[in-house]
């Protein structure tokens, strides 16, 4: 603990703002207040409400004076009443909008402080919460949509997401506390479909002279991939583990510059071997070193936009366009799930999954929710990623989803391609929210100059990022591009994957075949010679 200490005192010669604003009130008391806040004006609320203790509860005040509420949806899994819920709140309260986040969460937009406890009232009655979806606190905790489900599950995680979560969530001692916000997830599944290198705090499953368990990696944030810990962490030992990682980083993080008080800076300043020993001393458990990792495969969609789970089961899915979805829409897909007797699952990919039997599919497949979304089973739309952007968010640059929606639609025109795998993420600021590090071809937004010398939207061009069975961050391949310009660019890329991959090759794989081996200068020149 002494180097954890010695670290801490070091970066402790002063806090930031943030940091003063935690000890004017405790969050619960304003939590207590809301229905009566609720009855006044905007203008009338503390500054440090909105600020910060509004957040700790999901809350953001947006600059049109609406708020966007941040509902935590544990491993991603809806029940047909949840969603169903979550769909009518958002048409009656919330322009019938919603987005689908990179956290398996939902968030609903454009509602009245005045509306604000009927819609808390209404995610709690269907088990739903806001608590700590926002600043310094323990961020929904993410796991494969195919958690528990078929023979790619090899240790389902729910019932540990349930048990960790339990350790912090509503719980007075950890909401809003933490140096900054800490981001965890846990993997059973053979698939990597939810960005599980890029936590804070990641358990992997892997084996271990032949019993399963997890790898415990830690560090994870935007643009940094998390770090073998060296531990194998067995099955009753997770929830354990998961306490003494929280409590040292609630100890011993750092609470001076906001831009370097990630868990990954605590452990840059320690090392991993010191931070290692410390959890060891916290949780009073014996470790072995770490196992085999058996999470190496991607997820893969048929051209109709099924995963099979078993010889009974399937993942029926819908790929919502940049995240954003009709509130009536999800009313609609629940009611569809219920008539299966399935439910339905988030990914990562900003997109669900109807979960259900095999022999639902011609009923699923024909109903019009579906058949509504079949249009977008284009492998440009299949793994989109698209955060904000400048419509809902002060940080964005760029438009962001609109944009990646655009070029979408522009490639499965100009270069369709029926089976095959593109991850494309956007991100509409240098924040990266979009994670568009870890893409295939990844997009962040940024202020350019066009032809004729005039400031424009444009993008910075990545490629090369891996999300299944390891984890890398892409390379910037072309900077400063003109959004106008990025789609013909990207239309090359594609033309290059289509005519020279194996048949059914994903691109991460073409790229590590055939590109990644290329100086980022030869890569460019290759692209750019392209016939259009």
């Amino acid at each position: 603990m002494h180097a954890l200490q010695t670290a801490y005192e070091a970066r402790s010669q002063k806090v930031n703002k943030i940091e003063e604003i935690k000890y004017l009130k405790a969050p619960l008391e304003v939590y207590e207040k809301i229905a009566q806040l609720a009855q006044g004006t905007i203008e009338a609320l503390a500054q440090e409400d909105t600020a910060f203790y509004f957040k700790c509860f999901g809350l953001f005040l947006k600059e049109d004076g609406l708020f966007m509420i941040r509902v935590r949806v544990p491993a991603g899994q809806l029940s047909v009443n949840a969603a169903k819920t979550l769909g009518f709140i958002a048409a009656r309260y919330g322009r019938d909008y919603i987005d689908i986040t990179t956290r398996q969460q939902i968030e609903l937009r454009y509602i009245a402080l005045s509306d604000i406890p009927a819609v808390l009232d209404a995610l709690e009655s269907v088990g739903l919460s806001t608590f700590q979806t926002g600043i310094d606190n323990f961020r929904n905790i993410v796991t494969s949509a195919f958690d528990g489900l078929g023979k790619k599950s090899l240790i389902p995680c729910k019932p540990l997401v349930d048990a960790m979560q339990a350790l912090f969530l509503k719980n007075e001692a950890y909401i809003g506390v933490l140096p900054r916000k800490f981001n965890t997830g846990i993997l059973g599944t053979t698939v990597n479909d939810c960005n599980i290198y890029g936590q804070d705090c990641a358990f992997i499953v892997a084996s271990k002279n032949g019993t399963l368990g997890f790898n415990l990696y830690l560090g994870g944030k935007v643009g940094i991939q998390a770090q073998d810990t060296g531990l194998f962490v067995a099955y009753e030992e997770v929830v354990p583990t998961y306490q003494a990682v929280i409590d040292l980083f609630k100890t011993y993080g750092f609470r001076d510059n906001r831009n370097k008080n990630r868990l990954h800076f605590l452990l840059e300043a320690v090392g991993m071997e010191a931070f290692v020993d410390a959890i060891k001393q916290t949780s009073g458990l014996s470790y072995t070193p770490s196992g085999i990792i058996e999470a190496k495969e991607a997820c893969e969609l048929d051209a109709g936009g099924v995963f099979a789970l078993d010889d009974a089961t399937a993942a029926y899915h819908f790929s919502i366009p940049s995240g954003i979805l009709k509130g009536t829409d999800l009313i609609d897909i629940a009611s569809l799930a219920a008539q299966v007797e399935g439910s339905v699952r988030l990914s990562v990919e900003q997109s669900l999954y109807i979960i259900a039997q095999k022999k639902s599919a011609p009923m699923i497949q024909n109903d019009t929710i579906y058949t509504k979304y079949d249009a977008y089973h284009t492998i440009y739309f299949n793994h989109q990623i698209a955060c904000a952007g400048t419509a809902t968010c002060s940080f964005g640059v760029i438009p962001n989803k609109p944009d990646a929606i655009e070029m979408a639609h522009f490639l499965s025109r100009e270069v369709p391609i029926k089976e095959g795998k593109v991850r494309m993420y956007w991100s509409g600021c240098v924040k990266g929210c979009g994670i568009h590090g870890i893409a295939d071809i990844g997009f962040e937004g940024c202020k350019t100059k066009d032809a004729s010398g005039q400031t424009c939207h444009g993008v910075h061009i990545f490629m090369g990022g891996y999300a299944t069975k390891k984890a890398q961050e892409a390379r910037a391949v072309f900077k400063s591009v003109p959004l106008v310009e990025a789609k013909y660019l990207v239309k090359k890329i594609m033309l290059l994957y289509k005519n020279e991959r194996h048949e059914h090759e994903s691109f991460e794989a073409f790229y590590e075949r055939t590109l990644a081996a290329l100086e980022t200068a030869q890569l460019q020149i290759k692209i750019t010679q392209i016939a259009s």
